[in-house]
């Protein structure tokens, strides 16, 4: 159960980070937005990104073997990136249409799926 814990709550804040980090670049789009300055921008990102570390604190508390969670350090941030490459590929594909998934990136995805697995094998 303190897997399923750990992975929705790093969905979650990678769902807040990827907007964090990259939705002012959709927002741009927008007349209102396009005329913030880069330390508005900043700030708003700020904040967007405080909801991230809401979830990913508990995520690493939570799921951390060294807190009675199922995972190793190693295997938190693996999970983790590969949560942070999926978000951003969904993302992406739904807010930017200028932006397309090719056969080089499903290839380097079934990669990272691989590295889940070895980091996992014993």
């Amino acid at each position: 159960m303190k897997a399923l814990y750990t992975i929705g709550l790093l969905i979650l804040s990678n769902t807040f980070m990827t907007i964090a980090w990259y939705g002012h670049l959709k927002l741009e789009e927008w007349s209102k937005f396009n005329k913030l300055g880069l330390f508005t921008i900043i700030l708003l990102s700020w904040g967007i990104a405080l909801f991230e570390y809401i979830f990913q604190v508990p995520a690493n508390k939570i799921g951390y073997n060294g807190n009675g969670g199922p995972f190793s350090l190693v295997q938190l941030k693996v999970i983790q990136e590969v949560i942070t490459l999926l978000i951003f590929s969904i993302f992406t594909l739904l807010f930017f249409n200028n932006q397309s998934l090719k056969w080089n990136h499903l290839i380097a995805f079934i990669f990272l799926i691989l590295a889940v697995y070895f980091m996992f094998k014993e």
